[in-house]
């Protein structure tokens, strides 16, 4: 948040000084002092006008998506009507029949007006990728320390895995067959664990998996709780094809079961659901609350992690809004998946 204003500041001192300089350079060649402040804080605005649409609208959403064409024409569109504009109205602050008329000295018009333009919007474009290109410098060395403390802490958790499914392996058959629940609960956290230690080493899993992984995980936290919870796991089947990070969803599945309300004369609910609208994947965990249940143990370091993984791994690309009133609490994730473009499915 600091940085955040900082920027912001910055950004606005970096104008300021660009129009004092502007008007302390070209002040002498305009009537009086007022037209030439006017004159100046119009031609300021208008750049900065265009450097702002070309650096947060333009580039993040056409350039980083790859709309390259659809990019130069914007861009290109934006600069002309913009100079066009900017003579409209100079014209009529200095009287100027010359700028109103463009139909005459368009060659001269475009050299003044249109080609400042064009190399004083590119040159704040290059800076925005400069900046843009260090802040992911910084991510993905961000990413590679909590990846590589991630599995050091891993290592010196992990049980031999052999010794691990053999010892289930036994407990199973010792399960009277008779006991078929018992049987499936420990089929399910012998495929969780199997999950965790095979399968989610890779940076990006299929989106299949992470649904199975989310299933047999609510089965056995469904068969802790009584009859009075009403748990909902609903999978549009839109959702595949794709590859997400591993474990992205999870600690929300868990949130819900961690903090779900005890009401004995209201409903103690739990409803998740996957669905895909336009390349988003939108993911909901909705669960009943009280006061004890949020006041007890963990309020929320599992999600400020995980939206903290989401800003690492999926930047500019997701949106994570939560809701909570007194006896409700709503998680809703939006992630763009890109299903064209999904780099896993490249091989990258």
């Amino acid at each position: 948040m600091d940085f955040i204003r900082r920027y912001k500041l910055l950004f606005g001192l970096a104008w300021l000084l660009l129009f004092a300089a502007w008007y302390f350079f070209r002040a002498d060649g305009y009537a009086s002092s007022s037209t030439a402040f006017v004159v100046t804080l119009v031609k300021v605005l208008d750049l900065a006008v265009l450097v702002c649409l070309c650096n947060y609208i333009l580039i993040p959403r056409l350039l980083y998506k790859k709309k390259y064409a659809l990019f130069a024409v914007c861009f290109v569109a934006m600069i002309l009507a913009s100079s066009l504009l900017k003579m409209q109205v100079l014209g009529r602050i200095m009287n100027n029949a010359y700028l109103l008329d463009w139909t005459t000295g368009w060659k001269v018009k475009i050299y003044d007006n249109v080609l400042p333009h064009f190399f004083l919007v590119l040159t704040g474009a290059a800076f925005k990728l400069m900046i843009d290109f260090l802040q992911l410098q910084n991510r993905v060395s961000d990413i590679a320390r909590e990846k590589a403390e991630a599995e050091l802490g891993f290592l010196k958790q992990q049980i031999n895995p052999h010794f691990l499914f053999n010892a289930l392996n036994t407990v199973y058959f010792q399960i009277d067959k008779s006991n078929s629940q018992a049987r499936n609960s420990l089929h399910q956290l012998s495929e969780m664990l199997r999950y965790q230690l095979y399968e989610a080493g890779e940076e990006r899993i299929p989106i299949e998996k992470e649904i199975q992984y989310l299933e047999d995980y609510i089965a056995l936290q469904t068969q802790r709780k009584e009859n009075v919870y009403n748990i909902k796991f609903s999978v549009d089947p839109a959702v595949k094809g794709f590859f997400i990070e591993p474990f992205l969803l999870l600690p929300f599945v868990e949130n819900c079961f961690k903090h779900i309300s005890h009401f004995t004369e209201s409903e103690n609910f739990i409803f998740i659901t996957l669905s895909m609208k336009d390349e988003r994947m939108i993911f909901s965990a909705e669960n009943s609350c009280d006061e004890s249940t949020l006041s007890n143990g963990d309020k929320g370091i599992g999600i400020a992690n995980t939206r903290r993984r989401l800003e690492l791994l999926y930047p500019n690309d997701f949106k994570l809004d939560i809701l909570k009133t007194q006896n409700r609490f709503l998680l809703t994730l939006a992630l763009d998946i890109h299903l064209k473009n999904n780099d896993h499915a490249k091989g990258t």
